[in-house]
């Protein structure tokens, strides 16, 4: 009995508590369930970048190389990987583009970490060197920023597309030009007078199936993928009402009970009703609208009134798109069926049932409206195309948010991580103390990005990174890989940029996240809560229909 008494720190703790400490069981099982995560994103890094075939607990198939997504649908469990797991999503929420990087560095600034750890370093000393590190390298950044990039005319296409084209080929390389083309055509057309109010939102995707990328294109407006209620299936420029609650005759909030004695006076019950709708319907015509948008059912008889008054009838469930739709039309929706102030109507240039690749949508268009809303309609293939296309209109819709704060731009192509790696190493050898082996190695983390790079196109690492070397040592701080000849060029030729803001955020976010593990000495993990799970459950009930 005295021998199953727990003893040291499970004696505090409650039955079931796991408790981890020390270097080799806290430390060093942190970092490579951080490294085996990193594995998995590293190989989908930049335009020559591996799907990945994810089926979520839904059964659901991603076939992608966004490494956002495939974050959000692995489920990840442990505790430090998921603080890898965070700091993409803040990426992704911040700039738009760059999880893949965040990931991948913060992984080899671990892997690196490991290695100082195994010479003889303590973590403290390891994050000191690091903290000093991002800052010089934050510091270095903002030196190599091309010059002139710091201005720009949003709203000129070429412009955009320029600092667009790196973040779209990343997800769809050789696709890029047609993207960058609808999606800064999208984005110019929704951008306020002020440039860094411009919403995401006002940006939409339809996916509709069949034909190619190249039968995709840009409306100004919104595509519903529904049909009008009733017979009139079009109408130009027409006043629109909104009705959020549904077009129907409402039902008293209060029960009652009408007694009736004859059938006349169940003729003029009818009547009465059918009068109270034509009303409704007649005082809406009146009031100028020529089309009627539901956010709820539309009745029969509210319908046959429709029609005899030559009004045209939409009905959208969703309430996100009905809110979108009144800002596509500037109208103001109203909660029951009554006569709209000629304030609260919309309008519309015109609002049309079409059908695209046998699929019926109602695109309501608006010419020559402010910052309304644009659709972006992309045509393809298969389901898990037309996903990943939208994910690289979303990569694009991003990175003009990030251009319109902030247009400065820096050397893509590994340009940019080959020389805050040259120049870290240096600023390493000028340190005194152990803090320069942990900056030293942060420079070296820098290296995986045109290793990885070149990996993914089959190229030979060691010589690109050799060459780019030599020709930054020289002086040409622009020489990046360009991956279709397999050789050294300079990104001014290649025209790969990437903005200033996604390298600044994702440097950030992975030193401070690769920081936080290092940080990290003990884990003490409760049991969790809640009966059997189901695996367990179901094997224990596969076992009782044996017996």
């Amino acid at each position: 009995m005295g021998l199953s008494t727990p003893y040291g720190i499970q004696s505090m703790l409650k039955e079931g508590y796991r408790h981890l400490s020390g270097l080799d069981e806290a430390v060093i099982k942190n970092i490579e369930a951080c490294k085996e995560l990193s594995t998995i994103t590293r190989t989908s890094l930049g335009p020559n970048g591996m799907n990945k075939m994810v089926i979520n607990h839904l059964d659901k198939l991603f076939v992608t190389n966004d490494a956002a997504t495939i974050v959000n649908e692995l489920e990840i469990q442990h505790p430090a990987a998921k603080i890898l797991v965070l700091a993409a999503k803040a990426q992704q929420e911040e700039i738009g583009d760059g999880a893949n990087l965040t990931i991948s560095f913060a992984g080899e600034l671990l892997q690196n970490a490991e290695e100082l750890i195994r010479m003889g370093l303590h973590p403290s000393e390891i994050i000191s060197g690091y903290n000093k590190a991002t800052n010089k390298a934050v510091e270095l950044l903002g030196q190599l920023v091309e010059s002139g990039s710091e201005t720009m005319d949003v709203r000129n296409k070429d412009e955009v597309v320029f600092r667009m084209r790196a973040a779209v080929a990343s997800k769809q390389f050789g696709q890029e030009e047609i993207i960058c083309s609808l999606v800064a055509d999208a984005c110019i057309q929704v951008c306020p007078k002020n440039p860094t109010n411009f919403n995401v939102d006002n940006v939409r995707v339809a996916k509709l199936l069949g034909g190619g990328l190249h039968n995709s294109c840009i409306v100004r407006g919104m595509v519903l993928k529904s049909d009008a209620v009733g017979s009139i299936k079009q109408m130009e420029k027409a006043k629109v009402a909104v009705f959020a609650g549904g077009v129907d005759t409402s039902a008293t909030e209060t029960k009652g009970t009408v007694l009736i004695h004859s059938a006349e006076q169940l003729e003029n019950y009818a009547k009465t009703e059918e009068a109270k709708v034509e009303e409704l319907i007649k005082a809406v015509a009146e009031s100028g609208a020529k089309v009627i948008v539901s956010g709820g059912p539309v009745g029969e008889m509210a319908l046959h009134f429709c029609e005899r008054y030559k009004i045209m009838v939409l009905k959208i469930s969703s309430k996100f798109e009905l809110r979108r739709f009144c800002r596509t039309a500037g109208a103001v929706a109203h909660l029951k069926l009554s006569r709209p102030s000629p304030d609260d109507l919309g309008y519309v240039d015109s609002i049309s049932v079409e059908e695209i690749g046998g699929v019926t949508v109602t695109i309501a268009r608006n010419e020559q409206g402010g910052n309304s809303i644009s659709t972006v309609v992309l045509r393809g293939s298969t389901d898990s195309i037309l996903d990943d296309l939208e994910r690289a209109v979303d990569d694009g819709v991003n990175t003009y948010k990030a251009m319109c704060r902030d247009s400065r731009i820096v050397p893509g192509a590994a340009a940019t991580e080959i020389e805050l790696a040259q120049r870290l190493k240096e600023y390493a050898n000028a340190e005194t103390g152990l803090d320069k082996y942990a900056i030293s190695k942060y420079a070296e983390s820098f290296e995986f990005v045109p290793k990885t790079l070149a990996d993914n196109a089959g190229l030979n690492a060691m010589e690109i990174i050799a060459s780019l070397y030599t020709g930054h040592g020289s002086g040409n701080t622009k020489l990046g890989i360009d991956l279709e000849e397999g050789a050294c060029k300079d990104v001014s030729e290649t025209k790969v940029w990437d903005l200033f803001a996604t390298k600044l955020f994702a440097l950030k976010y992975a030193s401070d996240a690769a920081c936080t593990v290092l940080r990290v000495d003990q884990i003490i993990m409760a049991k969790q809560a809640g009966g059997p799970r189901r695996d367990a459950a179901a094997a224990a009930g596969a076992g009782a229909e044996e017996d």
